[in-house]
């Protein structure tokens, strides 16, 4: 079952990497304007975890400068996630607003928050 995950998770990253989507293009200062938005959002995800992809792709295709980070490799952000997320479940969106910090769960969920508070 491990071999398995392993080949399609190289699978899923070759796709990934072949079939990339482009950016769209903004003036400078709504680039800017957009970085604003999303500097205090982070995602936490597994690099070839299919739902994951999606986001990241859904970023890419929004031209988002989102943080990833690895809950898979990276210790530290999987015990991040679990105590302050509640869960280890990815992909999450850690959303920073002021004092209140707000974990979004489901792709779905991430894409649609993202299109429309942030692109």
């Amino acid at each position: 079952m491990k071999l398995v995950r392993w080949v399609l998770g190289r699978i899923i990253l070759l796709l990934d990497f072949i079939f990339t989507p482009k950016s769209i293009k903004r003036a400078p200062q709504e680039q800017e304007l957009v970085n604003q938005k999303t500097k205090d959002l982070s995602l936490y995800q597994f690099k070839a975890c299919p739902f994951c992809v999606k986001v990241r792709r859904s970023m890419k295709r929004n031209g988002l400068n989102i943080e990833t980070r690895d809950a898979k490799k990276d210790e530290l952000h999987r015990q991040t996630l679990l105590e302050q997320g509640g869960r280890v479940k990815v992909p999450c969106l850690r959303i920073v607003n002021g004092n209140d910090v707000t974990w979004l769960y489901e792709s779905n969920d991430i894409i649609s928050f993202l299109e429309k508070e942030v692109a």
